[in-house]
């Protein structure tokens, strides 16, 4: 109706301002009124138009005007409300941003002023670190193979059919389409990065572009690097030629396609009952969080809706696990693990422990059993999924290479996320590890900074002047001091030396390297989850938004090895559970506190804390209403 109107008032407008200033009015009298005359037909035509249209739309449905009224207000997606129903009645009200997008820009509209930031990639890290910049002072240039973000959590429920493939995916234009950073996104795979000269080479995605050029060069004032990492074949034969992984979206539509394919041919009467239980035996190699939540999703795909469509194939499908480790599950609590092993036999699905593959042709695998000196035994298989780890891209070693870092994992970086000898580089996800300083290394510069008074011994009271600063430069000090229930340096000093300290006690340089000389055993290194990326690419947008202000207002722990302060507080990690699917809508949970939840009332939980985690309400809608299709017309079995 307001469009109507105004096309009314623009008419009416235009009419008043040619009798005013059209000058037929005063020069011909005739002319004038003839010139006024069609003026006014044209706009009672107009008039007569807007009625009608004004009628067509009264006669749309409510359905219609409501829809319309959604797609014309976006921000109403935003009443929303995942509702989930369980013994406990569970809410979950997800905390996640509205929806951003992509301002497309030319180079030539950027300004010159503003610092270029490039980020590699488009998964956990680097879509959580453009969703949370803020500061429009930045040139943001996103480089990735994919223009899509995806919620990597669920794509053991894609392969099954449980969850459709585009409910888990967000373009990465719709993300930042809002935002008022400038940000441009290039489809391209980053194979070169030069440091020293700050450029990043990149290739195209495309044969062949307009310009005729695969390849392109980005400089960056900024760089970080997101592009996560590939599954780890450990270099064993044959894997990676007969093997199916679970590391993207394509990984999880094969894999469907190819467990409806074994039915498929197994259903064939040509077939032996052997040449069946062959073609059926589906093979998944790891036995962490991935590979036993596909084990427990193929399961029940099986045995809730395959066996209806294929009720000759029932007694020929086997499901084997293979665990290179004695248990399965090894980062969850004992009592997960032993429930998990548990209800695996009873569903039928074979666990072997200690089994290490040392070899995979295109018709069986061969495992050497650890426990029973050694033996090589090979078995039969229809399709094996590789879900063992996690490996170096080349682009990667390549780079580490070039800044000395060989014979490691991951690109090394520090607590502030960057790369070790690269102040403009950053590193996050899967692709780079915190290399957290020890206290030994810099036990000598702690010692003189605390001791202000220069007297070549530390007292209690000087000691805890600096201990916040410490604890939050050195976390391992605080984890030592927490698990030992202390708080002061008499504390430590008892652990040490054995003895009755005073409060009045002062200590060496060697006394005081002796209390921490077991402070950095509590150190450990970060796992390669999807939690982890999040964060780290949330914190190092906050120190991207407020790099100017704590450029002059520095809200950092001390400098032990210099002066003032550091700029930002270092990262920390923030652990919030993990979850295990274990089928049967059944889920093991282990949240902070040595909290442990198996049933079905954790499924529940699962499902909820999941829809709230999704990077949009149009990905949330699509999942739930993914779910409820499952749980009504089951899953779907046809091979696309």
């Amino acid at each position: 109706m307001w469009l109507l109107k105004s096309r009314t008032c623009w008419v009416t407008e235009r009419t008043k301002e040619h009798k005013v200033s059209c000058p037929l009015k005063y020069t011909c009298p005739i002319l004038g009124r003839q010139f006024r005359s069609r003026l006014e037909e044209g706009d009672l035509k107009l008039r007569r138009d807007s009625s009608e249209l004004r009628k067509s739309m009264e006669k749309m449905t409510a359905f219609q005007r409501f829809s319309r009224v959604f797609r014309d207000n976006s921000s109403l997606t935003k009443m929303l409300i995942v509702f989930t129903v369980s013994g406990g009645g569970l809410v979950a009200y997800s905390e996640a941003k509205p929806d951003n997008g992509m301002n497309a820009i030319t180079s030539t509209e950027a300004d010159g002023k503003k610092k270029r930031v490039v980020v590699l990639g488009t998964g956990w890290a680097g879509t959580s670190f453009l969703k949370n910049l803020k500061n429009s002072s930045y040139d943001v240039q996103v480089i990735s193979p994919r223009n899509y973000f995806a919620f990597t959590p669920l794509l053991p429920s894609v392969t099954c059919g449980t969850v459709e493939p585009r409910s888990i995916v967000e373009p990465i234009r719709n993300i930042v389409r809002k935002k008022k950073v400038d940000v441009r996104y290039w489809e391209a795979e980053c194979f070169k990065i030069d440091a020293d000269n700050k450029k990043v080479y990149c290739r195209s995605n495309f044969t062949t572009n307009l310009d005729g050029e695969e390849e392109f060069v980005v400089d960056y004032d900024y760089l970080v690097i997101a592009v996560g990492a590939r599954a780890n074949t450990f270099n064993i034969p044959g894997v990676a030629e007969n093997c199916h992984f679970l590391k993207e979206i394509e990984d999880a539509q094969r894999i469907r396609r190819t467990v409806i394919d074994c039915f498929e041919r197994a259903s064939l009467p040509s077939l032996t009952d052997e040449e069946r239980k062959k073609i059926l035996h589906f093979v998944v190699v790891g036995g962490g969080p991935t590979g036993v939540e596909f084990a427990a999703e193929l399961h029940d795909y099986v045995n809730e809706d395959l066996v209806k469509l294929y009720p000759k194939a029932k007694d020929s499908v086997k499901i084997t696990l293979l665990e290179a480790t004695d248990h399965i599950l090894n980062m969850f609590d004992k009592r997960i693990t032993a429930f998990a092993e548990e209800k695996f036999q009873r569903d039928g699905i074979d666990v072997k422990t200690g089994a290490m593959v040392v070899k995979v042709s295109d018709k069986e695998i061969s495992t050497k059993e650890v426990k029973n000196g050694g033996n090589v035994s090979s078995m039969p298989y229809g399709m094996a999924v590789w879900s063992t780890g996690i490996g170096t891209r080349p682009v990667i070693m390549n780079f580490m290479t070039q800044i000395g870092q060989t014979n490691r994992r991951a690109l090394a970086s520090d607590e502030w996320l960057r790369v070790e000898g690269c102040d403009s580089v950053y590193a996050l996800g899967d692709c780079a590890t915190i290399n957290q300083r020890k206290v030994v290394e810099d036990i000598c510069a702690i010692f003189r900074k605390a001791d202000k008074d220069n007297s070549g011994t530390l007292t209690v009271k000087e000691f805890q002047e600096v201990l916040d600063d410490i604890c939050e430069r050195y976390p391992q000090v605080g984890l030592y001091l927490k698990n030992r229930q202390m708080n002061s340096l008499v504390d430590l000093l008892k652990d040490s030396k054995g003895d009755v300290v005073k409060e009045s006690v002062e200590v060496d340089l060697e006394e005081f390297r002796l209390a921490l000389s077991q402070v950095d055993s509590q150190m450990k290194n970060l796992p390669a989850t999807a939690q982890v990326a999040a964060q780290q690419g949330s914190y190092l947008a906050d120190c991207f938004n407020r790099m100017e202000e704590c450029e002059k207002n520095p809200e950092g722990p001390l400098r032990f090895r210099g002066e003032g302060r550091h700029r930002f507080r270092p990262f920390r990690y923030k652990h919030f559970g993990q979850f295990a699917p274990l089928g049967g809508e059944q889920t093991a949970a282990q949240l902070p506190g040595d909290w442990v939840s198996i049933g079905q009332s954790s499924q529940w939980l699962w499902y909820s804390v999941y829809a709230s985690k999704l990077v949009s309400w149009r990905t949330r809608a699509l999942v739930i209403s993914d779910w409820g299709r499952r749980f009504i017309f089951g899953r779907d079995s046809s091979g696309i």
